[in-house]
């Protein structure tokens, strides 16, 4: 037994103590006989025996893997590139069947994607597409893509009238929008005879251009909280502005997420992930508190960008392998933080709640401890970054399609959750699914729902603004009613007054507003996801596979709420259309008689309005507006009763 407090301490670069000799003795102080040769001293982190210290509670963990899964690692993310297919046409086909035309396509496969162009309108030996395919790849690249030429014979027959490999290390990058120049490549053909695979050469050929593009930004998350956004050639990368800090201090209140001898235990371990780089926390084993105090640093290239904590329970432990590899680590929680919602230079030390959606409801699973800084390096450059486009420029002067990014991201996430749980220790699949979001597509209740709610408190200032001019209007309160006047008066008669009034009004707002600027950075909100009201069959419906693995009466009660819902949708965006239609009927005279009177409207007003002043008439309108409700009448106004009269084509309808 050691006292602590008679412990001597060592700072390197002191020579490591020297060991000595010590009795041991039994429970009860008596000698015994043995002695124990071993060296005891207090260290620092910069002690050489400080790694295996750390790691002292992981003592338990047995065998070589397991104990590899407890130590704490940094992984960088594969660098992605989009490849671009552009198949332009092919030259001398020789198709099996000479008596039809043929209808041919090409078919593109990189790895586990496969994309196809449509079938050529020239139904020629020598069809053309100008068509473009896109693919995602990383490196090293691996795998070659593979090109066919296919003639669809039949509706479900095709028959392959040619084939290319082209290797991508030697395919051209391109940086900017400059075009590259195209190149044919030779078709080569495959045939058995007598059991035996031949190839045949022939002269077929297929005219293409082939590039990986520099200039784009791969998104393997989503814009809304993406942590990097720069684009994938490095020569295209600005300087950084600033470096972030983070600090993973500790956890509180964890929930039990496994049984291990009989009793609830839990063997957390934290991940982020900024940028390319994803880090992974130590495993502090069987704790419901677990203290990690470990801090890692990102270089910051861009301020209005997420950076993403989860914190998760090891279930490869202790033989968790076993059984064909089936077992997934549990989540915990997760925690983003915006960096342009924190002050430069200052250190952010809070708790987060680690909430967890689950089929049953949202649940707390406990807290976590981080410290956060970000340092500015250069004010001015964070600065001219707002007026920077978010993505490289090249999303601006090619823009891909909603269609095109949502599959290339889905491809892109798959390349990165392969990838790395092929490192070591792995950091799988179900990990940097959750960490990238990778379900946030799906159809969802609770989030349409949620969505809706956000609308309705964007506009609820508007509808504010509206219902206190309703009021200014019908003389509410009188006093108020007559500065507006008043107001509206100096404005018309001033009307270089406008805009420098309301640029001060809205420099005033921000000014009162400080004194209740946020404090702390915001965290994961259950009632602005709607997480707390949720009903259990939309949890259901949200956790759903796809497709479906649900019984038939249950997906049909799924699919006529959602068929009203889809009913109602369709009412609003036809009302929207009807008066959109009415407008476009003003001059198309499909009413001769409504056309006729606003053209008649249409000329009297422009001879009025030529020798009336304008500020009179804005006078004269805006006190029309504001006009006593002794002057006002129930009934619609004679605009309104006419727009409504107009002819939209709902008549055409079926």
């Amino acid at each position: 037994m050691f006292d602590l407090n008679e412990i001597p301490k060592r700072v390197p670069p002191d020579s490591p103590l020297a060991p000595q000799w010590y009795r041991l003795e039994d429970r009860n102080g008596n000698k015994v006989k043995g002695e124990l040769m071993l060296a005891v001293w207090m260290g620092t982190q910069a002690d050489e025996a400080f790694p295996e210290s750390w790691h002292s509670d992981a003592a338990t963990v047995s065998g070589a893997d397991a104990l590899a899964n407890t130590r704490s690692k940094v992984y960088l993310s594969p660098k992605l590139w989009y490849l671009r297919v552009n198949v332009i046409e092919a030259q001398d086909l020789i198709s099996g069947d000479r008596s039809r035309f043929p209808e041919v396509y090409v078919k593109a496969i990189l790895g586990n994607q496969a994309s196809r162009t449509k079938v050529s309108t020239s139904k020629t030996i020598n069809p053309m597409w100008n068509e473009d395919l896109m693919f995602v790849t990383a490196e090293p690249f691996e795998e070659p893509l593979i090109l066919s030429v296919e003639d669809r014979v039949a509706p479900n027959k095709d028959e392959v009238l040619g084939r290319c490999a082209i290797p991508l290390q030697y395919i051209d990058r391109r940086l900017d929008h400059r075009p590259i120049n195209s190149r044919w490549y030779n078709l080569e053909k495959h045939i058995i005879v007598e059991g035996e695979k031949k190839e045949i050469k022939f002269a077929s050929r297929i005219h293409m251009r082939l590039y990986l593009e520099g200039g784009y930004h791969v998104l393997d998350e989503s814009t809304h909280y993406s942590s990097d956004l720069r684009p994938t050639a490095k020569q295209l990368w600005k300087s950084s502005i600033g470096v972030l800090e983070l600090g993973i201090l500790n956890a509180q209140g964890l929930s039990p997420m496994k049984t291990k001898d009989g009793r609830a235990a839990t063997d957390a371990y934290c991940v982020a992930k900024y940028g390319q780089k994803w880090v992974r926390t130590r495993t502090v084993i069987d704790s419901f508190a677990p203290k990690w105090n470990e801090q890692y640093t990102w270089e910051v290239f861009d301020p209005c960008t997420v950076i993403t904590i989860g914190v998760f329970d090891n279930c490869h432990l202790h033989g968790g392998d076993k059984g064909g590899g089936g077992a997934r680590d549990s989540r915990i929680g997760k925690v983003r933080i915006r960096l342009s919602t924190l002050e430069t230079d200052r250190v952010y030390t809070h708790s987060y709640p680690l909430l967890v959606l689950q089929p049953t409801g949202v649940k707390k699973m406990g807290e976590i401890h981080l410290a956060v800084r970000f340092t500015c390096s250069s004010l001015l450059n964070m600065m001219q970054m707002y007026s920077q486009p978010l993505l490289p420029k090249m999303h601006y002067i090619y823009p891909l399609t909603v269609t095109q990014l949502d599959s290339l991201r889905h491809q892109a996430t798959q390349i990165v959750s392969m990838r790395l749980s092929r490192a070591e220790p792995p950091l799988r699949k179900e990990i940097v699914e959750y960490m990238l979001d990778v379900g946030s597509h799906m159809w969802s209740m609770r989030r349409s729902k949620a969505n809706v709610f956000r609308i309705m408190g964007v506009l609820s200032g508007l509808i504010a603004i509206g219902k206190w001019f309703d009021q200014i209007c019908n003389w509410k309160n009188p006093i108020t009613t007559v500065l507006i006047h008043i107001l509206f008066l100096i404005l018309v008669l001033y009307p270089e007054l406008i805009l420098p009034t309301i640029f001060l009004y809205l420099f005033l707002i921000g000014v009162w507003y400080y004194r209740w600027r946020p404090r702390h950075p915001p965290h994961m909100d259950t009632r602005l996801s709607c997480a707390d009201t949720a009903h259990p069959d939309e949890l259901d419906e949200e956790f759903d596979t796809f497709p479906t693995s649900r019984p038939p009466d249950t997906v049909r009660i799924r699919y006529d709420r959602l068929r009203s819902i889809a009913g109602r949708i369709q009412t609003v965006v036809g009302d929207m259309a009807t008066q959109g239609e009415r407008l476009q009927s003003l001059l198309s005279w499909r009413d001769p008689r409504a056309t006729a009177l606003f053209v008649i409207f249409c000329l009297i007003a422009a001879i009025a309005l030529y020798v009336t002043p304008f500020q009179v008439v804005t006078l004269v309108t805006g006190f029309y507006v504001l006009r006593h409700p002794r002057f006002r009448h129930k009934l619609p106004s004679v605009p309104v009763n006419f727009f409504r009269r107009l002819p939209a084509r709902t008549d055409c309808m079926l």
